[in-house]
């Protein structure tokens, strides 16, 4: 049997790397009110902690294969392995409080391996090793206010990211140093660091889902075709796998789809090997040439060391070609909602 936890406010965890953290209130409402997500990827005999049963909406509840559980039954459950949204420090430390067994608990040097490997300079590492024709992309970390300021006179218009953020936050699209001075130094001194690269003509968002089995291996599960406001997440395309690669294939020959997912299962299996074991998904975007006309491949705006959306959406992909679905999350009514439309 499996413990999965839906813990969204990881990344945020991971940036304040303490065990007596509180999430900031949306993380704890977007906690509460979808607790329930992983049910639609676990096992019958699973279990999913959820903050509190009755706030579930009847519908989920009643598409629920597995048991929903609060935190007050855990001390008396069983569990074989615990699969979290992510691990870090603060899920640790709640869920020895809660009475798991830590033998089913990953070690804090673990953890702090994973939080090593989930810092934006891996994403620039990995850039450049995916480099081919057909692709684009650069990025830089910064550790004074002086290589930030020197990069904006180099490209003109740069993204400025925290080293450790979530969704849409810790990044800043800037033209000059004006109005950044105080966010900037603060960031510095928190993090110790900044993430630079150029701006990109975005045409449109997507995304490859992994699995590492911690042992140099790292297989494909699928394609994320994803939706972003201000770098905020909004929603997923959910459809088969054919249908995502014939909506890619307008942009990109896929043969450069796959020259991409062969090399990350390859790179990130010997990067991975023996520190992180558990899905992760790499933020990729169709980008407009600058030149003529035509698109490019950014293969590696982010790595996400966790589960995402786009993991939730595989598990809700139709299975006919010609059903297409989109998933959001609402927020309504001082309220989270998963919301499934036809499109």
């Amino acid at each position: 049997m499996i413990l999965h936890v839906f813990n969204p406010e990881h990344d945020i965890a991971l940036a304040a790397h303490l065990k007596n953290f509180t999430a900031p209130h949306a993380g704890r409402q977007l906690r509460h009110d979808l607790g329930f997500l992983p049910a639609l990827w676990a096992e019958a005999d699973d279990v999913v902690l959820v903050d509190d049963i009755e706030s579930i909406p009847r519908s989920w509840r009643y598409r629920c294969r597995c048991r929903l559980v609060e935190k007050r039954e855990l001390v008396r459950l069983k569990f074989d392995a615990i699969e979290p949204w992510g691990w870090d420090l603060a899920l640790r430390a709640n869920l020895v409080r809660y009475g798991v067994d830590e033998r089913l608990l990953p070690s804090e040097d673990a953890i702090e391996q994973v939080r090593l490997l989930s810092h934006r300079r891996v994403s620039a590492w990995l850039l450049p090793l995916l480099r081919v024709d057909g692709m684009v992309g650069e990025a830089f970390e910064c550790t004074t206010a002086d290589d930030v300021d020197k990069l904006i006179g180099r490209y003109g218009r740069v993204v400025l990211k925290a080293p450790w953020s979530s969704s849409g936050r810790g990044l800043r699209f800037v033209t000059e140093m004006n109005h950044i001075e105080g966010w900037l130094k603060n960031l510095l001194a928190t993090q110790g660091s900044v993430m630079l690269e150029p701006y990109y003509n975005k045409v449109k968002d997507f995304g490859m889902e992994f699995y590492s089995d911690g042992n140099g291996n790292v297989g494909f599960l699928g394609l994320s075709l994803f939706h972003t406001a201000n770098g905020a997440y909004t929603g997923n395309v959910l459809a088969t796998e054919k249908a995502k690669r014939e909506w890619i294939s307008d942009y990109l020959p896929t043969t450069l789809l796959d020259a991409v997912q062969e090399q990350v299962c390859r790179l990130l299996g010997e990067r991975f090997r023996g520190c992180y074991c558990g899905p992760f998904g790499i933020d990729m975007m169709i980008v407009a040439r600058d030149d003529r006309d035509g698109f490019l491949l950014h293969p590696c705006v982010e790595i996400n060391l966790r589960r995402t959306m786009g993991h939730v959406a595989l598990g809700l992909s139709p299975s006919d070609d010609e059903v297409k679905r989109v998933m959001r999350i609402d927020y309504s009514n001082n309220n989270y909602k998963l919301i499934i439309r036809r499109l």
